[in-house]
């Protein structure tokens, strides 16, 4: 499995996974946590084939069976959320009963490696060989819980052992990937725990096919073969789902790209107004993270962050550059920027379109004495409560033509004085502590 830092948007996730994933090199940080994680894994691996000795006997022939097998599948991955899952449960649970359950760890490291090295023979660095000496680490908990139970044959009866199993397994995989991933490329704890969500949901909806294949090959060891044909189905998915996942990503580009794009054409015009747009984005994208927004959420508030002043398009240049406080004339026509600005975005359509509206309620106040439709604390959308506060701490603290900048702490201040008026208290309160952090 992989993971990805919680600080990025949904498609960064995706693309920081697959280039973590491409990589064959490793940084020195990394280099020394992997070879930590793996000497660990080696010699747990170790004692666990001396120690472990319930089971079956050793048959070599079906040991290569097997590790081919587990060579094969450990290259099929699918893309689940951001990360990636490999469909081993169908190979690695008839491998617990058909070998002994002590050494199946090592096997399950070998068929990694062999795994690989056909793939990418020149790929099999040091660094490769430990990466995937560690993630072999996750088969060291359900050998210990099945050899330690006497390597219990198959029967229906002895389901809390297998439970048992797929628990140990999981917590195997937590802490070896949280050791990793928390050192070497430090992913917080709570966003793996997100990903390895979706991960152990993969492997837990498998572990009962491999255990289905597992009660066939007591017939015959061949039987396990049986995987292959849903192996092979699940490589077709997951090339469909990566295509899908690869337009998904063009397709945010784009969208990125023209939003990008309106906001130099408002720079243009108003050489704050692009900067200032920029610096709304960084906050709000810290108070999105603060609050636990979702992907969408993010997505939606880095848009609107960007976006939000794109309206001012349609208002002259002389309001939007008068060296002083508006007349009331001026100002009834600069809050129509909003109502411009959704009115723009409905004609580009798609995901920005989807914004539209958002923008125009960047300017609402939690009390409804906000502009232009005049909507009060929940009324207003979540995206915009965050965007009006991100923008006006913005606002605070750049030079103005008519006024310097204020201090951050003189800003936080009037943030407070504001809270439960102008904005929702909530997003005052995440926005001082991003602010200060």
């Amino acid at each position: 499995m992989h993971a990805a830092p919680d600080s990025l948007r949904a498609d960064e996730l995706v693309r920081a996974t697959r280039k973590r994933r491409g990589a064959s090199a490793l940084a020195r940080r990394s280099r020394l946590t992997f070879a930590i994680a793996a000497a660990a894994f080696v010699a747990a691996a170790l004692a666990c084939a001396v120690f472990v000795t319930a089971g079956p006997a050793l048959s070599w022939p079906l040991a290569a069976l097997y590790v081919g097998a587990y060579a094969f599948v450990s290259r099929i991955e699918f893309e689940v959320g951001t990360g990636a899952g490999i469909p081993t449960e169908v190979v690695l649970v008839p491998m617990l009963f058909a070998l002994p359950p002590g050494t199946v760890p090592g096997f399950v490291a070998l068929g990694l490696l062999l795994g690989t090295a056909a793939h990418r023979p020149r790929s099999l660095g040091i660094d490769r060989v430990l990466q995937q000496l560690a993630s072999a680490a996750q088969s060291l908990g359900p050998a210990l819980v099945i050899g330690l139970a006497g390597g219990t044959p198959l029967r229906a009866s002895a389901w809390p052992v297998y439970l048992a199993a797929l628990g140990a397994q999981f917590a195997f995989d937590f802490g070896s990937a949280g050791i990793t991933n928390t050192f070497a490329h430090r992913i917080p704890l709570r966003t793996l725990a997100g990903f390895l969500g979706w991960v152990f949901f993969v492997d837990a909806a498998l572990a009962p096919v491999g255990l289905a294949i597992a009660f066939a090959a007591r017939a015959n060891n061949a039987l396990v073969l049986l995987a292959l044909p849903l192996v092979m189905l699940l490589r077709h998915f997951s090339q469909e789902r990566k295509r899908r996942i690869d337009n998904a990503l063009e397709l945010s580009d784009a969208y990125r790209g023209t939003a990008f794009l309106l906001g130099d054409v408002v720079e243009a015009d108003d050489q704050y107004t692009g900067a200032h747009s920029r610096h709304v984005v960084d906050l709000v994208l810290a108070v999105c993270d603060r609050r636990g927004m979702t992907a969408d959420e993010c997505r939606d508030a880095e848009f609107v962050a960007l976006l939000h002043d794109v309206g001012k398009i349609r208002i002259p240049s002389a309001i939007i550059n008068k060296p002083g406080p508006l007349d009331d004339e001026e100002w009834a026509l600069m809050k129509t920027h909003t109502i411009e600005g959704e009115r723009m975005l409905e004609r580009v359509g798609g995901l920005l379109g989807h914004v539209g509206h958002i923008v125009r309620s960047c300017h609402e106040h939690w009390d409804g004495r906000g502009y232009p439709d005049g909507l009060a604390g929940e009324e207003i959308p979540l995206v915009a409560r965050v965007v009006s506060a991100c923008d006006a701490f913005s606002a605070m603290t750049t030079d103005r033509s008519y006024r310097a900048a204020m201090t951050p702490e003189a800003a936080v201040a009037e943030l407070r004085r504001c809270s439960g008026t102008q904005f929702d208290p909530a997003v005052v309160d995440a926005l001082i502590a991003v602010a200060r952090l």
